[in-house]
């Protein structure tokens, strides 16, 4: 018997097709992309990218069908307090001044549509 690394991996090829899916919708929305995968202490912000003055971090979200609800729903609290220190992380490595307008996106994809949601949420302190 197998163990469920397949279904994993599976699971995590699926997120990367998707993420590159939004990056792709992101550059045609006029959207810079800085960085794909951005690992800190913290946790990971799936997308940082430049739009207009705003330096965006982007959080990628897929289901196969909304029948438990949009895949941009499924970013809760708990998730935006990890994205939010993960992109102070990210501010403090990179040595951005305080005053750099930062935003929080979302992009929401399934099979069938992709959905971008700019300033989603506030920073969760």
């Amino acid at each position: 018997m197998k163990s469920g690394r397949r279904g994993q991996e599976s699971s995590k090829n699926i997120g990367n097709f998707y993420e590159h899916m939004a990056a792709d919708y992101l550059e045609k929305q006029g959207y810079c992309i800085l960085e794909k995968n951005f690992r800190s202490p913290k946790g990971e912000i799936d997308i940082i990218a430049k739009d207009e003055e705003y330096l965006c971090f982007i959080e990628v979200k897929f289901r196969s069908s909304e029948k438990n609800g949009s895949p941009e729903c499924a970013v809760n609290s708990k998730k935006q307090k990890r994205l939010s220190d993960a992109a102070l992380y990210y501010l403090m490595q990179k040595g951005y001044p305080d005053t750099v307008p930062c935003r929080f996106d979302v992009v929401g994809a399934t099979p069938e549509r992709i959905m971008l949601i700019k300033n989603a949420f506030s920073f969760k302190g």
